[in-house]
């Protein structure tokens, strides 16, 4: 278990081979870091999909209305919609897309993020100053390496459950 120093701006995201542990970076990206915590307090992630899974890219989930892997699930569907929040403003900083940063996906519209986001497998450079940065994973890169590939993978993992760590 990783040394937490902050639980409040600390995300644990479980997945079927273990726990995924995030630190969020509110001092970079406020809005973004406290829509996750706003999301994961209300259980809109637990049980999303993660829908687009390229080998060497990243992993994207976050969908919370077409992701839940529940009634009527449509894999189609998934990556389409978001949360009944508005869209938020691009937080963009200096911060490099390296290995293991999380990242707000968005349209084509710089500020449309909303609930999905991607974790990067190796460092994205061409992502730098046009997707927020809003965290990093301090443990557990090992659960995100074995996703099911595809977009959509045909047999989706999901996020079990999304916590807060001062909730846990």
């Amino acid at each position: 278990m990783p040394e937490i120093k902050d639980p409040e701006n600390t995300i644990l995201i479980e997945l079927k081979g273990g726990t995924v542990t995030i630190e969020l970076l509110p001092d970079v990206a406020p809005k973004h870091s406290e829509r996750m915590k706003e999301l994961a307090r209300a259980g809109a992630y637990d049980n999303v999909c993660f829908h687009r899974v390229i080998e060497g890219f990243m992993a994207q989930t976050g969908d919370v209305e077409h992701g839940d892997m529940e009634d009527g699930f449509d894999i189609r569907r998934a990556g389409t919609g978001s949360s009944d929040l508005p869209d938020l403003p691009a937080e963009f900083s200096r911060l490099p897309h390296d290995r293991g940063t999380l990242g707000a996906a968005r349209s084509q519209n710089p500020n449309s993020a909303n609930s999905q986001f991607f974790i990067n497998f190796k460092e994205n450079s061409f992502l730098n100053g046009q997707y927020t940065v809003y965290g990093r994973v301090i443990d557990g890169m090992e659960h995100v390496d074995a996703l099911a590939r595809g977009e959509p993978p045909a047999n989706p993992d999901r996020m079990i459950s999304v916590k807060v760590a001062a909730d846990a």
